[in-house]
């Protein structure tokens, strides 16, 4: 995938689009946005906790990380509470050094998104000072990546992303999220040895702790869980300790949750389901019927239609536009018989990638033979690039 802006030209998945192909992005878009709220309808904010770029390199690579050089949790804790020793300048310094390399990765593979691979590996060769704009967003994308991961974190996803904040609107009772027991939790009772009428919550507190936003998910749904089923796992493993039943903490509906009825098919999720469907249909359509050539008649910019001899002659400009990642002939050709009489100087021009061309083409027809609203048709067939297209256009003429 290359979306490379500045020339206008876009590869996806193998096909190529340019500028006038901008529309297709609002289907797409509309595909992606409304297929993750059917997906927070049904299953919360699974989105989140697993497919989710920000926890998958917090928690797949910069927190592992942390834990090698620092340790744990506990003894994290405990380093800070302390003064900065050498042991612990040295820690961090490494720590940093490690975060900083991987930031400098992630903008140089974000910017190769945007620029061809062998131009930024030649940018990054020639320095700052042959590519200022370049170099000035990998330095911020690098210094907002580092910021993100190394301090801000979860506050990213609490205070900046706008999902999160979605999710009362987008669930309802029978979504699945991750939810707290309360009528087996409630009495809470402290101790190994369950305490008659109270319930199996011992109040250790295990799930806030390990919950990377700091919430206490007894609480209820709240807009901070990214649903990383941290405090799932850590319930069990108390649970199991003390001989009681799995799921205290669970994914669950609201519904499951207060033990009553649940349903999956449901007004809002078949709504979201719809549109969903629609938009990635209709992009499945147009990138199966998008065409390799771009071709739009114009009316040459001189008069209309001059008269020579008895006849009228019209003169058109043929835009074509190679929408393809290689070199491709187009042969141009008329498919309107006589009487019109065509001359096509470039019958067979060869553009270069997502390269325009205009091409001249001259139509003739005795005045006398000029009869209502003339149309003339002409044929664009690229070379072994799939169906030729139909370019169809009016002739102009005197009225009388």
């Amino acid at each position: 995938m290359l979306l490379d802006v500045a020339h206008r030209r876009f590869f996806l998945f193998g096909a190529v689009f340019n500028a006038q192909d901008i529309w297709l992005t609002f289907f797409l878009l509309s595909g992606i946005g409304f297929g993750l709220v059917a997906l927070t309808a049904v299953a919360g904010r699974v989105w989140c906790g697993w497919g989710c770029p920000q926890t998958v390199f917090l928690e797949g690579v910069f927190r592992p990380i942390q834990r090698l050089i620092e340790g744990s949790a506990a003894q994290r804790i405990r380093r800070e509470a302390g003064p900065w020793t050498v042991e612990r300048i040295a820690r961090r310094t490494l720590l940093w050094s490690i975060y900083l390399v991987l930031a400098l990765g992630v903008a140089h593979v974000f910017l190769g998104y945007f620029t061809p691979i062998r131009g930024l590996w030649s940018m990054i060769q020639a320095g700052p000072s042959e590519s200022p704009e370049a170099f000035a967003w990998m330095v911020a994308i690098t210094g907002v990546t580092f910021f993100n991961f190394a301090w801000f974190r979860e506050q990213t996803c609490v205070a900046i992303c706008p999902y999160g904040r979605l999710q009362s609107v987008l669930t309802d009772p029978d979504s699945l999220v991750i939810g707290y027991d309360e009528k087996r939790g409630e009495p809470r009772a402290r101790g190994k040895v369950k305490a008659e009428g109270a319930g199996d919550c011992i109040d250790c507190n295990r799930c806030v702790v390990v919950c990377p936003t700091g919430i206490d998910i007894r609480n209820g749904l709240q807009l901070d869980c990214i649903a990383c089923t941290r405090c799932i796992d850590a319930c069990d493993d108390v649970m199991a300790r003390l001989d009681r039943p799995k799921g205290l903490i669970r994914y669950d509906s609201q519904q499951g949750l207060h033990h009553e009825p649940k349903r999956f098919l449901r007004p809002r999720l078949a709504l979201y389901a719809v549109l969903g469907l629609m938009g990635l249909g209709a992009t499945t359509l147009a990138f199966r019927t998008h065409t390799p050539l771009r071709g739009q008649p114009a009316a040459a910019r001189r008069a209309p239609h001059t008269l020579e001899n008895g006849n009228v002659r019209n003169a058109y400009d043929i835009h074509l536009v190679n929408k393809e990642s290689h070199r491709v002939t187009f042969t141009i050709d008329p498919i309107t018989g006589a009487p019109f009489a065509f001359v096509i100087p470039m019958a067979r021009v060869t553009l270069a990638p997502l390269v325009g061309a205009h091409v001249p083409v001259f139509v003739t027809i005795p005045r006398g033979s000029l009869q209502g609203d003339a149309r003339i048709r002409i044929r664009v067939r690229p070379e072994g690039e799939g169906q030729p297209r139909t370019i169809e256009a009016p002739f102009l003429g005197p009225s009388r």
